[in-house]
């Protein structure tokens, strides 16, 4: 399975909805909280070239986006396919 990473706030209801759904696909991952680790904000924006909301999530190499892109790739059939890489 590829590596998942995320990164998170606690108090975001559209990151605890991506975690929802990676908990239900019993996926790991790495969850960055940026409450904990503010410096960790510019790393994530380095590496999603520009977003700075969260969550912000990664599969392996491949950037996915927000919570509404991971459910998208989820909605589309996509999902299990990059967990798989």
């Amino acid at each position: 399975m590829a590596k998942v990473e995320i990164y998170t706030k606690g108090y975001c209801p559209f990151c605890v909805r991506a975690k929802q759904l990676l908990d239900s696909k019993s996926v790991t991952y790495t969850e960055y909280s940026l409450e904990t680790q503010p410096k960790l904000r510019s790393e994530m924006i380095e590496r999603t070239g520009g977003p700075s909301t969260v969550p912000q999530i990664f599969i392996g190499d491949h950037y996915v986006g927000g919570c509404d892109e991971l459910m998208a790739a989820e909605s589309q059939g996509q999902l299990d396919q990059l967990l798989a890489r």
